[in-house]
């Protein structure tokens, strides 16, 4: 019998400096978004988590939603490829990180204010819908916030974008079509 592949995130600890690998999914339902928190945070972010080193960015969005919603889902596309430097718990961050539209095989329970869904990973992680309006979505900030920005017209084919979020300058964005 051989033994499970020890599995690494791709995250490299550097303090003050951070840079991590993420990969998220934007699902819809309802004309609403799926975005989830740890139950402490004050903002929300979309369902997904870290690649492991020799995991495509594919492979793992569908190993997160299956491991955070219990779920089988299909990607359609991928929308946003970024990289995101900002500020986080006394971090310089820098992630590269993958946006892809999903489709759920199997619905989650939707309401419009509640929570719908919780899972513990390491923390407990809190899953609601919220209405996909840049509006709303930057007053429960959402983050990154160049999602909201952009939620109500997504972009036909994949753009690659820089974001630098937070500072005293204005949030800054190159954005290139692929």
């Amino acid at each position: 019998m051989t033994a499970a592949p020890l599995r690494h995130m791709i995250r490299l600890d550097r303090k003050p400096q951070l840079f991590s690998m993420r990969v998220a999914a934007l699902i819809f339902q309802n004309g609403h978004l799926l975005v989830q928190r740890g139950a402490k945070d004050s903002y929300w972010a979309l369902p997904g988590g870290r690649a492991e080193i020799g995991e495509s960015s594919e492979e793992t969005i569908l190993r997160e939603i299956g491991e955070e919603l219990d779920r089988d889902c299909s990607v359609e596309r991928l929308l946003w490829s970024a990289e995101n430097f900002f500020a986080y718990d006394g971090y310089a961050a820098h992630e590269l990180a993958f946006y892809y539209l999903v489709s759920l095989r199997q619905a989650l329970p939707f309401h419009e204010s509640d929570i719908v869904h919780r899972v513990l990973d390491g923390v407990e992680v809190e899953f609601r819908w919220l209405r996909a309006q840049s509006s709303t979505l930057l007053e429960q900030d959402l983050r990154p916030r160049f999602i909201a920005d952009r939620i109500e017209a997504l972009p036909p084919r994949h753009e690659h974008l820089i974001v630098r979020e937070g500072g005293t300058a204005p949030d800054a964005l190159t954005k290139e079509t692929l």
